[in-house]
């Protein structure tokens, strides 16, 4: 099974609707139990956001039964002057030639890419802002099967794709996130 982690820390010079709802501690927490709960039983695609490539990598590091084989690293060469030094923590990097001079051209090529190479079977979010919202409608687009989780305690764009449709409570009320991701990854096929 394959699932998508579409997560990022809003910033603070960046749209207001995302920053000012986020909880940056929740993201770190989510983002820490999703790799917990999923990195060692199943695949794993995420973006290489600056934010989240160093935790789950941490995560990688200090926790051994994280299968590094299970984390697939996708970037955007256009960024390829930015990228953190944890890219090289992991086996599996996917690399997405860029749109020179075009970054929102350069995103929707990686990501198209990150949510095709394989079915996915649940997509979660967490924070995040503009991105993570391209990232839901994407995975909508191209994989209409996958069971979306938008973690809206975490706030942010998170928050936003919860109040758009009708989700399961307990990604608003649930804060013991290895007790929601555990309790969602039982429900999965």
């Amino acid at each position: 099974m394959t699932v998508f982690l579409s997560a990022s820390v809003p910033l603070p010079d960046r749209d207001p609707r995302f920053f000012e709802t986020a909880d940056v501690i929740a993201i770190r927490d989510a983002v820490k139990a999703f790799v917990q709960e999923f990195g060692p039983r199943h695949r794993v695609h995420f973006g290489g956001h600056p934010a989240v490539t160093p935790l789950v990598s941490l995560m990688m590091k200090r926790h051994p039964e994280v299968e590094n084989q299970h984390l697939y690293l996708y970037q955007s060469r256009f960024f390829s002057d930015q990228f953190p030094e944890e890219n090289f923590d992991f086996v599996h990097k996917v690399y997405v030639d860029g749109v020179p001079g075009d970054r929102e051209q350069s995103l929707l090529l990686m990501r198209q890419r990150m949510l095709t190479d394989k079915p996915i079977t649940a997509a979660f979010f967490i924070g995040g802002m503009e991105g993570v919202i391209d990232e839901y409608q994407l995975i909508k687009k191209h994989q209409p099967g996958a069971k979306c989780f938008p973690v809206a305690s975490t706030g942010g764009a998170s928050l936003q794709i919860f109040q758009s449709s009708e989700f399961d409570p307990m990604l608003i009320n649930e804060l013991t996130y290895r007790t929601l991701f555990r309790s969602i990854r039982k429900s999965l096929p």
